[in-house]
């Protein structure tokens, strides 16, 4: 098996973007969701409830340490940002994403809180995490003998997905007997995705893995919501692909696709690349039957 492809995703649940390769950090790819927007008492906004952000698109520049930002709508309304801003001596924003309440985070400005409040028509503040911000992972599923206290950037709950090719292949295969509209890999914002022989949903049970010379650990599998059901091209939403997920990929009461995956602290620095070899160290106990 080989890494297909790279995603990172600057500002949390805004567009993605495709490099060739990647920094691991302890928080999981270097520059991934380390921006989010907040409503003004600072709780975290994203598709879920904003559709509209599905159509605003980032593009990265590392060498200039910029990011540009429009709306796919207004393309010649381009909001500039650092893409690694100074670090500020003055006031942090107090901010609630999921379970994890009170994180600090550092403002941006007022010109990027208004072009935002302009494209998605709502009150919003973009905030950034420094690396001074410690937000923890608080999950049942971490291994003790493996993980101590884990960090993570404004992603859901873990640092990293990764999603097989086979895994979607088998969704669309479904799909297709429904004569329904076949998905892209987009709707699951992986961070990464792996092409080559295995069975569709065998990252559930990829316990302790290699890419290239990186070492990682499959904490547990992805717990999909409506965010899925929006279309990354067009902001529509419908029933799929949670309807046809859920008829033979529920457990716990969760509907799951990807697995979400945490680095090895001494693999933190090295640097993956789209064509690096998947290497299976150890297995884990899927929560599903991974051969159909």
């Amino acid at each position: 098996m080989l890494l297909k492809s790279i995603h990172i995703y600057p500002i949390k649940s805004l567009g993605g973007i495709s490099v060739p390769a990647a920094v691991l950090d302890e928080r999981g790819l270097r520059y991934d969701r380390r921006y989010m927007l907040v409503t003004p008492s600072g709780d975290f906004i994203t598709q879920r409830t904003c559709h509209q952000m599905a159509l605003i698109d980032v593009a990265m520049n590392e060498a200039a340490n910029e990011l540009r930002v429009w709306h796919r709508h207004d393309p010649a309304n381009v909001l500039t940002l650092p893409l690694v801003p100074n670090p500020s001596d003055g006031p942090t924003h107090s901010v609630n994403i999921w379970d994890s309440e009170g994180v600090s985070a550092q403002p941006v400005d007022r010109e990027a809180d208004d072009w935002f409040t302009n494209a998605l028509g709502k009150a919003c503040r973009l905030v950034y995490m420094p690396e001074s911000t410690q937000r923890t992972i608080t999950s049942s599923h971490l291994r003790p003998e493996t993980v101590t206290e884990e960090v993570v950037s404004f992603a859901d709950g873990f640092p990293m997905l990764i999603a097989t090719e086979s895994s979607l292949n088998e969704l669309n295969r479904r799909l297709d007997e429904k004569a329904e509209r076949q998905m892209a890999m987009a709707r699951f914002r992986p961070n990464m995705v792996v092409e080559g022989l295995c069975w569709p949903h065998d990252e559930d049970t990829w316990g302790t893995f290699q890419i290239g010379e990186a070492t990682l650990y499959g904490v547990k599998p992805c717990s999909r919501c409506v965010l899925t059901t929006i279309d990354p091209a067009t902001g529509e939403t419908g029933k799929e692909p949670l309807q046809t997920l859920a008829r033979y990929r529920s457990a716990r009461n969760k509907i799951l696709f990807g697995e979400n995956v945490m680095v090895h602290p001494a693999s933190a620095g090295q640097t993956i690349r789209v064509g690096d070899v998947i290497h299976i160290i150890e297995r884990k106990e899927p929560w599903l039957p991974t051969s159909l």
